[in-house]
């Protein structure tokens, strides 16, 4: 047979005089380094930045279908203007590792629908120059915004 002891309590009163009596153990104080977040997001970086290039894709479909509703794919230098303006209106807010690739979408849609007008892409000297007026439009539509963003930097700080 068990002999169940009755439970020590948990409370000992503090006696100064005893010899053993335990202290209560020191426990430093830490405090936290201060840091900083780990990515600040760039003051110019906003959604439109991230979504210039779907959106620019997006743009030149419409812009074919308006041209091969009204006809225009006939004048494929007035399309190559109309495409030019809208690789700088989208390269003005694309980040500018994506300008090229604005430019080339640009590019396809332009060589596939109006010059081919079958959907079909080639290389010959009318699909080159389209190419190099699109690449170039793209250019300066991100040199624009460059130079923007180093104004609006220089004047804030």
């Amino acid at each position: 047979m068990a002999t169940l002891h009755r439970p020590a309590t948990s409370y000992r009163p503090y006696l100064p005089d005893a010899p053993h009596t335990p202290r209560a153990p020191h426990i430093p104080r830490v405090t936290l380094p201060r840091t900083r977040p780990a990515h600040r997001a760039a003051p110019g970086r906003t959604l439109a930045r991230d979504l210039a290039l779907p959106l620019g894709a997006l743009g030149a479909a419409l812009l074919v279908t308006a041209l091969m509703l009204t006809g225009e794919t006939a004048h494929a230098a007035v399309a190559l203007a109309v495409f030019a303006l809208l690789t700088v209106a989208v390269s003005l807010f694309a980040r500018p590792a994506a300008v090229p690739v604005v430019a080339l979408v640009s590019w396809m849609f332009y060589d596939g629908f109006v010059v081919n007008q079958r959907s079909d892409l080639a290389f010959q000297p009318q699909d080159r120059t389209g190419l190099l007026v699109l690449l170039l439009a793209g250019v300066t539509g991100a040199g624009c915004a460059a130079a923007v963003r180093a104004v609006r930097r220089h004047s804030a700080g």
